[in-house]
């Protein structure tokens, strides 16, 4: 009679079975998630990152340019501007068509600030609700103006050839004299680029102002270049060149009056929402703005101001000069050159790309800088 085998088969039971299936679905659901946080995270931290890195390449470019608001313009700076045709502009490009990029429905430029119904140039040019409204909210420009340093036209000697025309005469230095007194170069006079330099010299858009002693006047280039003169012609976007009535115009200078010239650059930061996303734009004087950086959706400013009649501060004030200035201290009828700081209060950008949980990123920029030479003295207010 043979033996049975009364051994068991070796394997798994059914319930064996289903708990191991189980408990691995739950390490492989772990892993799954683990890994899709991961895939989130880095997608977050990439994204700031390089939301971060436009974001601080355009507020340098920024804060450097309000830094410099009314370098080589002179203590207090105040330069009348003409007025018999029209105010002079700023915000429009001097190219065919005369388009205007600021003021109402962004379209007829912004006027300059005024004494009176005179308009002024000074270092700085607040704007406040001037830009755009973006998702409900009114933005804020901001305009500077500050001399070229980089183009030596004031080593010349500028002469009115006509009512449209300056002629530019590179001053000859006399022994042991190596420039004149107006002269910038580091090289003296020897130095100075021809005014139709392929790099820095004089282009049509570009503002001018002359000093012929004691008066100053504001043009803009917008007709040919030599090597040694320059066009003024009527009709310009800025609106600076003006009929011959006008005492503060170039058309009024007499023929032959001399004197020198400096480049001052009109520099604006606005938002462009006529593009998605909206974005930082920056413009030079009459040339066409060029983009800084895309997603930023919000601007605003506020301004610290010092008056010197009663010695008291003006401090966060968002449409300073004003009667609602909604600021701690009264800024009522002080001038843009009597501000000493200048507040980004907000610049908001947002990412263009959602992360993977749909959402996107954003950051809010809030920094002081200081307009050093707009008031040339002290003016920020002693502590007890």
């Amino acid at each position: 009679m043979g033996d049975r085998s009364t051994k068991r088969a070796s394997g798994f039971s059914l319930l064996e079975m289903t708990i191991a299936m189980a408990l691995g679905t739950v390490v492989l659901g772990a892993a799954v998630q683990l890994y899709s946080q991961g895939v989130a995270a880095t997608w977050t931290v990439t994204q700031r990152a390089e939301l971060q890195q436009d974001f601080r390449a355009a507020s340098n470019m920024m804060t450097r340019d309000l830094s410099l608001a009314g370098v080589g313009l002179g203590q207090g700076v105040a330069i009348q501007l003409p007025t018999s045709a029209t105010l002079p502009l700023y915000g429009c490009v001097q190219t065919t068509g005369a388009p205007c990029y600021l003021g109402t429905a962004n379209a007829t430029g912004a006027s300059y600030p005024t004494q009176g119904t005179t308009p002024y140039l000074y270092g700085l040019l607040p704007g406040y609700n001037a830009g755009p409204t973006i998702n409900g909210l009114q933005t804020d420009v901001v305009t500077v103006v500050y001399t070229d340093s980089s183009f030596y036209l004031d080593c010349y000697t500028a002469a009115t050839a006509s009512a449209t025309s300056v002629t530019f005469t590179a001053i000859v230095p006399t022994p042991p004299a190596t420039t004149s007194a107006n002269c910038t170069s580091p090289t003296g006079n020897a130095g100075a680029q021809a005014v139709n330099d392929s790099v820095v010299g004089l282009t049509a858009g570009d503002l001018v102002l002359f000093t012929f002693g004691a008066a100053q006047v504001v043009a803009e280039v917008n007709g040919s270049v030599s090597a040694t003169s320059a066009t003024f012609n009527s009709g310009d976007a800025l609106k600076m060149n003006q009929a011959s009535a006008d005492p503060k115009s170039l058309a009024s200078t007499a023929t032959g009056t001399t004197g020198y010239a400096t480049r001052i650059l009109v520099i604006t930061y606005y938002i462009d929402n006529t593009v998605s996303p909206p974005r930082l734009m920056r413009q030079v004087s009459g040339h066409t703005p060029t983009p800084i950086v895309d997603g930023v959706t919000y601007m605003k400013f506020t301004y610290d101001l010092f008056n010197n009649a009663t010695t008291s501060p003006a401090v966060a004030c968002s449409n300073p000069g004003a009667t609602s200035d909604g600021c701690a201290g009264a800024s009522t009828g002080l001038l843009p050159n009597q501000i000493t700081k200048i507040n980004i209060a907000h610049m908001a950008m947002n990412s263009t790309l959602k992360g993977a949980k749909g959402g996107y990123q954003g950051l809010d920029l809030e920094t002081s800088v200081s307009a050093r030479d707009l008031t040339y003295s002290n003016n920020y207010p002693i502590a007890p």
